[in-house]
């Protein structure tokens, strides 16, 4: 089968990918924004793996968690708002996967970790969090993610991408 037939494929499945995680990403920043009540803290006191002890670092400091709250919500804004709208995407594609590689290790589904918080599914090892920040770096690995989108005033795409 000719590659170059499947270029319109890959480029549609990719900017799809990235305009569906950017939606998700984006949804999670606002709502945080405009709810007066959100903080981190909930989520930061459930961890129980290998960052508890940051996590309770930053639970421990009323600066310190208010700073977390501040960069976990603009950060989710400016990655969901870059990745819709195809701008800088691979610097979102990378800083949101380490975003949610530190959710996914702050509370892994792991055998013998219990929440107080109700997880909405059933996972072991493998969560949505990771699956989502596994999307963001295949994102940011993909030559075809910038093929569509803001990037292209940036960076125009190289012959070498186009086919030409």
């Amino acid at each position: 089968m000719n590659r170059m037939k499947n270029k319109p494929i890959e480029i549609s499945a990719i900017t799809v990918l990235r305009m569906l995680v950017g939606w998700h990403i984006l949804y999670e920043g606002i709502s945080k924004l405009f709810n007066p009540n959100w903080s981190s803290i909930g989520f930061l006191s459930e961890s129980k793996w290998i960052l508890s002890g940051f996590s309770n670092w930053i639970i421990s400091n009323e600066g310190i968690l208010h700073f977390v709250d501040f960069l976990n919500t603009w950060g989710l804004i400016a990655i969901g708002m870059g990745l819709i709208l195809g701008l800088f995407t691979r610097v979102a594609s990378i800083s949101g996967a380490l975003l949610l590689f530190v959710y996914y290790l702050c509370n892994p589904p792991l055998i013998g970790m219990e929440y107080s918080v109700p997880m909405e599914g059933s996972y072991l090892v493998i969560s949505k969090t990771l699956i989502e920040a596994v999307a963001l770096v295949v994102l940011a690995a993909s030559p075809h993610s910038t093929s569509v989108g803001l990037d292209l005033l940036i960076e125009p795409t190289p012959k070498s991408q186009r086919g030409g």
